[in-house]
């Protein structure tokens, strides 16, 4: 496999096939955590408002609880964030909607999908993380481990990692005008070879003219696998050369 400078996770299917995640940064993990807070802290402000239609001094009445009734709320406030965080992540497939937003997940170290007991403590051991302030202590864990995992993902054996995404489209979609067809007897591409030609077709519209046909005859010399003839009748427009180059790249080995 590949070396990559950037921290993954290397994860074999029961297929025995290999798949690299990407690692999600704390970058990622900042800016997922500050959406979910901003839901966190609108629950808050409306909750707040709704109950200040009930009690017209909301201060006053919590001054008025005893020592046991304050504390009771301020462990039901911490678990009513630590059941979105955790319920959000078993029910969302390892995300909350900052994770969905941002493109990242919850695994196991393993890569297999985050469970009810590994959410559960992750989530639990934010409050340490969050020491002394602004998750101070998290961050310094995620700076010196090479998976960028806080506390409560050491504990909970679980990381961040990205969502990749691809675009099956492009290798299906027409191009425009009639496509030339490849010729039966070329030689099947790689699919690096048939990815280095879609790559070239998904970037044609912003390329110079000259540019663009440059390249593209270049392309269909080296996997056109056509006569003199042919090669003529393709790159008599940019249409046929672009068209053929698709078809070639979808034919079928």
């Amino acid at each position: 496999m590949a070396f990559s400078p950037y921290p993954s996770l290397d994860v074999a299917t029961p297929e025995r096939v290999a798949l690299r995640l990407p690692v999600a940064g704390i970058g990622y993990r900042c800016l997922a955590w500050l959406i979910d807070a901003a839901i966190l802290f609108f629950f808050w402000v409306i909750a707040y408002f709704v109950f200040s239609l009930l009690v017209s001094d909301v201060l006053g009445a919590f001054r008025s609880l005893s020592g046991l009734g304050q504390t009771l709320l301020a462990v039901g406030v911490f678990a009513t964030q630590w059941l979105y965080w955790t319920a959000a992540e078993v029910l969302l497939g390892g995300q909350t909607p900052g994770k969905r937003l941002t493109g990242i997940r919850v695994v196991r170290s393993d890569g297999s999908p985050v469970g009810v007991y590994e959410s559960a403590v992750r989530n639990l051991l934010r409050a340490v993380d969050f020491l002394p302030l602004f998750y101070a202590t998290g961050c310094i864990s995620m700076l010196f481990t090479p998976q960028h995992r806080r506390l409560g993902d050491l504990l909970a054996g679980t990381l961040l990692v990205r969502e990749e995404r691809f675009d099956l489209d492009r290798y299906t979609a027409p191009a425009p005008g009639a496509p030339a067809a490849a010729p039966r007897e070329a030689v099947a591409l790689a699919p690096g070879e048939v990815d280095l030609i879609l790559d070239f077709l998904e970037r044609t519209p912003w390329l110079e003219p000259e540019a663009r046909l440059r390249l593209g005859t270049r392309l269909v010399e080296r996997f056109g696998g056509l006569d003199e003839a042919g090669r003529a009748q393709v790159l008599a427009t940019p249409q046929a050369l672009e068209g053929f180059l698709r078809a070639r790249a979808q034919a079928v080995s």
